[in-house]
């Protein structure tokens, strides 16, 4: 029983909560949280357009996308796959977060049957803080 009660244990605290504002009614949103809960990933949702989460935040509209997000101190804008996710809190780089800006077809809750399995190579960044970025990962 004991050995039960801590690995329940290791998997909540290895569990990363997130925070996302997002639309209640947006498809691809819901979709890309989907894609997060099946990684690993709690997720808490705020009903509300992400441009006031995302100005209020700092993420430069540059980066935006149709969903913001936090997670452990890092923000989260757009399609950004479950794994980046994963290696930004491995890595924990200075950084502002991580944008998949636009919505780009084939990443995760842009890659439904409506897409009839098109793919276009995309690019997640690493937002620095104070402006500019680096690319984070490629996705082709």
């Amino acid at each position: 029983m004991v050995g039960l009660v801590n690995a329940v244990t290791a998997n909540a605290k290895a569990r990363a909560a997130l925070t996302v504002w997002k639309n209640p009614n947006c498809g691809c949103c819901n979709d890309w949280l989907d894609h997060l809960k099946a990684n690993g990933f709690d997720v808490a949702e705020v009903h509300h357009v992400s441009n006031a989460a995302r100005a209020r935040l700092g993420m430069p509209v540059a980066y935006a996308s149709c969903h913001t997000a936090l997670i452990d101190g890092y923000l989260i804008e757009g399609h950004v796959p479950a794994s980046d996710i994963k290696r930004l809190l491995a890595e924990r780089p200075q950084a502002l977060g991580l944008s998949a800006p636009g919505m780009p077809v084939g990443s995760p809750g842009m890659d439904g049957p409506v897409y009839q399995g098109r793919r276009e190579p995309y690019e997640v960044v690493l937002v620095q803080r104070g402006g500019g970025h680096t690319v984070f990962a490629r996705h082709n």
